[in-house]
């Protein structure tokens, strides 16, 4: 018997976006910290979501697999916004900067 809690849908959601990778730094949206909120409600879901750069070439392309890959997940509708935050590499997950050659 296992003593770990049961994962909430939005734990579960956030290893669920493990799989949408950032192609030009070869990393997943979750561990650079681009996932800034999600809000799950009984028939819907929304993602607020940054990029690394404010002209991601790519931004389009994740912002709609980040969306599809929740929707799929959460078997509901799922809108996503990109927010104007900026990104710094302090927001990646705890020891994937050290990996990265970064420390903060």
């Amino acid at each position: 018997m296992s003593d770990e809690a049961p994962m909430t849908k939005e734990e579960g959601l956030r290893e669920a976006l493990r799989v949408v990778i950032d192609p030009e730094i070869g990393m997943n949206v979750v561990e650079l910290g681009l996932i800034r909120d999600i809000e799950i409600y009984e028939d819907r879901a929304h993602i607020l979501m940054i990029m690394t750069t404010p002209f991601c070439p790519y931004a389009p392309q994740l912002l709609e697999q980040t969306r599809r890959t929740a929707q799929e997940y959460l078997s509901m509708p799922t809108t996503i916004e990109m927010s104007a935050e900026m990104w710094d590499p302090s927001m990646m997950e705890e020891g994937v900067a050290d990996d990265w050659g970064l420390f903060y």
